[in-house]
């Protein structure tokens, strides 16, 4: 199993070339080790040392001197700042090519720069966001899991990327059941957690309260935990959303499972956003990407954090570990 892993170019306008750069200079005495695929002269542009490498034993070797390039050419010029859709199938070409690598099992994992649903969906994307397409590269569609970690918590959304009226809506016992089984799986695969515990939030103010304020507790959720419990895992809630993240509550768990998208990434974001990580579960292969966005309002400034992209880094290269382990 190779020990490199594959950074994806993300949307080139964006601050991907930026916190690239800045991930190198972090990593490149001490890794893990990275080479990106896309186009070398954006990361030149933002001040990297750029090495256009065959493959990955090169990149291995160029690693500590310079960030390793496996070159894809772009269909539009690039300023920062002012995306152009006619570059969406480099982007999306980027993540398919680190796919098929770590299918390979060229690199242990792969790391995605962020990309802009907009931007992708004008030129025709059919996709959500990232999650969704690697589903459907890794031939898993269905099965992903996203899952956002820092290190004072892990969240779990059930729902993901659609309109909050359509989360409630679609919320229902088998989604809750399935993403807690791939959390739980991972956790055990990819973490190294022997016996996770798992809190499960509720929808509702104060879970509910016994009917009065919702009746989704009552009908879906616990019924759901039901179910997860008799299959042996350590599982608690609903959990009031309003108490379960002080840090009292979050001591008392592993992962705590939301019911909705912001549910879960509003109290990550705010405790530690700097080294949040957003991880794919429930694929064969490793994927890690910041929690944030292309923050085109900054492109090109030189003033992009690279801390949730070095974290995401770090968290690919001890999963791969953790998987090889197991």
């Amino acid at each position: 199993m190779s020990d490199m892993l594959a950074l994806t170019m993300g949307d080139p306008a964006g601050i991907g070339p930026e916190i690239t750069v800045g991930a190198w200079r972090a990593l490149h005495r001490q890794g893990p080790g990275f080479v990106v695929i896309g186009d070398p002269d954006i990361l030149t542009r933002a001040g990297g040392p750029v090495r256009v490498v065959p493959d990955i034993a090169a990149a291995r070797t160029a690693f500590a001197d310079a960030i390793p390039v496996l070159p894809l050419s772009l269909a539009a010029p690039v300023t920062p700042g002012h995306p152009d859709s006619a570059n969406a199938d480099a982007i999306t070409g980027s993540i398919a090519r680190a796919v098929r690598m770590a299918q390979a099992g060229e690199v242990a994992g792969v790391v995605t720069n962020p990309i802009s649903k907009v931007v992708l969906r004008r030129a025709g994307f059919p996709h959500p966001g990232h999650t969704e397409y690697l589903g459907e590269l890794c031939a898993a569609p269905g099965r992903e899991v996203m899952m956002l970690a820092c290190p004072y918590l892990r969240v779990v959304p059930v729902t993901v990327h659609v309109a909050l009226r359509r989360a409630i809506a679609e919320l229902d016992m088998p989604g809750i059941i399935r993403a807690t089984r791939t959390t739980h799986a991972a956790l055990r695969r990819d973490f190294g957690i022997a016996a996770p515990r798992i809190a499960v939030a509720g929808l509702n103010p104060h879970a509910g309260e016994g009917g009065t304020m919702g009746t989704e507790e009552r009908d879906i959720i616990i019924p759901a935990i039901e179910a997860l419990r008799a299959e042996g895992m350590d599982i608690t809630g609903p959990w009031p959303p309003d108490t379960m993240f002080t840090p009292t509550a979050r001591a008392r768990y592993d992962v705590a499972m939301c019911m909705y998208h912001d549910q879960g990434l509003i109290p990550l974001k705010t405790l530690d956003m700097a080294q949040g990580v957003n991880v794919t579960l429930g694929l064969p292969v490793i994927r890690t990407s910041p929690d944030h966005g292309t923050a085109f309002d900054i492109a090109g400034h030189g003033t992009a954090d690279p801390s949730s992209l070095v974290a995401a880094m770090r968290m690919a290269a001890e999963m791969a570990v953790n998987r090889n382990r197991s």
